[in-house]
């Protein structure tokens, strides 16, 4: 295995003597992540990594998730097919910030556990997707202590003259590892002053395929078929998996819809108003359908409920002269968010739903000035609110009675307000100094009155802390060719509702109460690189970094009124609460090689290797669960003004028995098992190869082979195996 993933990596070095004058790398690339403005990528003191509408469109991705996979510099975990939960840096799920055209998406209830939000934006709505690792608090406050997402969606075109100026684009798609049928189509017209788009996608999925050479771990040799015996009681049939290939069930579908309206009176303003609506369907949550007990599946159910996501989106852009900005951006945006958890032992008539629905409220307005020739400054400020509401029924699926049960969380509010600036200074054409700062203050108000069960704690809580971060990097061009950055940022995440409110119910003999004085954790990073251009050919560009975790939120023990035990529904219970009371390092190494071979071919190889440890609460460390082992991506490809044909192997390194979480090691119907039996993420890689060919009057097909050998890997921490050899094919037309 180390001697194929070596050979990938040592190959474009090898062949880079072949390389003549073609360009393929700009010190002038155009980021907007790392400021909330558009910039010079050089003048970036952190790692920016874009991908283009274009650049993913080739590459056929199923979800947003999926987009971001393609850098080959985020990993990314599946629980269920429909899912998808970046891992970047160490880092995961609430902490990492995700953000659409500006507006915030990450929401009161974003958990530590793994999430699947980011499969509610369409992949064909994407214009751009940018990743900025390591804490971006600054631009874009808490939860950015990992990284930012970043997306920016496909915007409406202003016709240049008085004709107007129509285009679009239609695409239709099947992949037989889940007999996907997918079809999209995106429209707009625009004249002078006014322009329309629409887009709207549906993809339905049937049972992902895996792969047939690999662990037998990953087969399930049961399915569970829910049904109702003859005198009318439940009786749910285990029954063999006669297709050892397919996850049944981890099928489902998704609807997208997303609508602008933009209007340029002139005067140097752009307004545009932006709805989005996306809608799954039920769909399983396939690590738990492989949980056993007493020798049978432990559910007969267990899958979430249809993902909703609605947005209005209303911004405004003013650009000209003025004494406080030369440009202005206002994000004005009301979302809705529901989901849902549903749950049925074997053989049980109860069914279980808890649901959840969080109105979010964002305002934030941004302007940027220059100073002088060489200085900007750009500042802002922040305003989020919301709303959750959540309750709990059960439902007896023989008479289909109904009673209210515990929710998942109190009815609560959350609200962020924050101040930020930060300034750009080129000193000289090779030195470049950034810095900013932000403040942001926090409240939640949690009426546990709501939850549906007796609680021994005061039934409402508020929670209020402020916070400041910042950050300092520079940018230096010795000579030609060469660029070092150095960075610190210090990043935080305030606590949610889903931390001072969920769960607050016994379990093992505990009971969790709320902890009001809990604050913000913090993270403080340093970050150190280099990229050379080596001609117009070959650019190397290597990261190294290090995260200091803070003031960490877990799970301890608690005194409740001076003692460490309390009575609680009969039982006399250990008494346990979130506290900020935990350390926790990673550091890691992100190296990238890009080269032009000749006029026509080129290569491209990422590797990202981290390494975290997390303090536990007797004092030992553990492995941290988001520092994903080795990982990365190698290819070799042709590309000219019609035809793009790439082949490309994706790896990740194996993680022992030894090394893996603590946490990890008690879920052995998601690992493989060593031969002393214990849970271990072997090591894989895949050989893959697609091409994308431009056919006459604005067609176009792409089309991939993926996993060519067939093999049977699940990548690290999913509860689900990745697709076996799979071909997709999608024809596009473009107008």
């Amino acid at each position: 295995m180390k001697r194929v993933l070596l050979s990938f990596l040592l190959l474009p070095f090898a062949i880079c003597g072949l390389a003549q004058d073609s360009l393929l790398y700009n010190l002038d690339e155009i980021v907007v992540s790392a400021s909330r403005w558009c910039q010079q990528s050089q003048a970036q003191p952190v790692k920016v990594t874009r991908l283009s509408f274009d650049e993913a469109n080739t590459f056929n991705p199923q979800t947003a998730a999926d987009v971001l996979g393609l850098t080959g510099e985020v990993f990314i975990q599946k629980s269920q097919y429909g899912g998808g939960s970046p891992m970047i840096r160490g880092f995961a799920t609430n902490r990492l910030l995700y953000s659409i055209d500006g507006v915030r998406m990450n929401t009161a209830i974003f958990r530590s556990g793994n999430i699947q939000n980011v499969i509610s934006l369409d992949p064909f709505a994407i214009a751009d997707s940018e990743v900025l690792f390591g804490p971006g608090a600054v631009g874009y406050g808490s939860d950015a202590i990992g990284g930012a997402m970043v997306f920016s969606t496909l915007e409406p075109r202003l016709a240049n003259g008085k004709s107007p100026l129509v285009h679009g684009a239609a695409t239709v798609r099947t992949a037989t590892a889940s007999n996907e049928l997918t079809a999209h189509v995106h429209a707009g017209v625009g004249w002078k002053r006014w322009a329309l788009l629409t887009s709207l996608t549906y993809s339905s999925y049937g049972d992902l395929q895996q792969g047939t050479h690999g662990p037998d771990d990953y087969v399930i040799p049961y399915v569970v078929v829910p049904g109702f015996a003859a005198d009318g009681t439940v009786e749910d049939l285990v029954i063999d998996n006669v297709d050892k290939r397919r996850q049944t069930p981890s099928g489902y579908s998704q609807l997208n819809f997303m609508q602008k309206v933009r209007y340029a009176p002139g005067g140097g303003w752009n307004l545009e108003y932006a709805f989005h609506l996306s809608e799954t369907s039920e769909y399983a949550r396939y690590d738990r359908h492989q949980r056993m007990r007493g020798g049978l599946p432990r559910y007969a159910e267990w899958n979430y409920g249809p993902q909703f996501w609605m947005m209005n989106h209303l911004r405004a852009e003013h650009t000209g002269g003025g004494i406080m900005y030369d440009s202005m951006k206002v994000n004005l945006a009301l979302q809705r968010f529901e989901e849902s958890r549903i749950s049925r032992d074997l053989n049980k008539p109860r069914r279980e739903t808890q649901s959840e629905a969080v109105d979010a409220w964002s305002a934030n307005v941004d302007f940027i000035k220059s100073v002088t020739d060489g200085l900007s400054v750009s500042y802002g400020a922040e305003y989020v609110q919301n709303n959750v509401r959540s309750k709990g029924v059960a439902t007896d699926i023989v008479t289909e009675a109904t009673e209210p049960m515990a929710a998942r969380y109190p009815n609560a509010e959350w609200y962020s307000a924050g101040i930020f600036a930060q300034a750009e200074w080129h000193v000289t054409n090779r030195l470049n100094l950034a810095a900013g700062v932000r403040y942001n203050h926090y409240l939640i108000d949690n009426d546990f009155s709501t939850v549906g069960y007796d609680i021994p704690f005061a039934p409402r809580q508020v929670s209020a802390a402020g916070s400041v971060s910042g950050n300092v990097g520079l940018n230096w061009r010795p000579v030609s060719g060469w660029l070092f950055r150095v960075n610190y940022a210090r990043g935080f995440r305030a606590p949610n509702v889903d931390d001072m409110g969920k769960l607050f119910d016994s379990a093992d003999g505990c009971v969790t109460v709320p902890n009001p004085a809990l604050k913000p954790e913090y993270a403080d990073n340093v970050e150190l690189g280099f990229a050379k251009h080596i001609g117009s050919f070959l650019k190397f560009d290597v990261t190294a970094y290090y995260t200091h975790l803070t003031d960490a939120i877990v799970r301890r023990d608690f005194l409740f009124n001076g003692s460490p035990t309390m009575e609680y529904q009969g039982s006399e219970c250990r008494v346990q609460a979130l506290q900020n009371a935990a350390t926790a390092n990673v550091w890691g190494v992100q190296a990238a090689v890009d080269a032009n071979f000749a006029k026509w071919f080129y290569g491209e190889a990422r590797v990202s290797w981290q390494r975290g440890f997390e303090e536990m609460d007797n004092g030992d460390v553990s492995p941290s669960r988001h520092a994903a082992p080795l990982f990365g991506r190698v290819a070799l490809g042709f590309r000219n003004e019609r035809l793009n044909i790439e082949a490309f192997a994706a790896f990740q390194a194996e993680c022992v028995a030894a090394d893996m979480p603590v946490e990890e090691r008690e879920k052995t119907e998601i690992y493989a098992l060593d031969a002393d039996g214990n849970a271990y993420s072997p090591a894989w890689f895949t050989l893959n190869l697609r091409a994308s060919l431009q056919l006459a009057r604005g067609f176009s097909l792409n089309a991939t082979l993926e996993n060519i050998a067939d093999k049977r890997y699940r990548p690290y921490s999913c509860g689900i195996s990745a697709p076996g050899r799979n071909v997709t094919v999608s024809l596009s037309y473009e107008f």
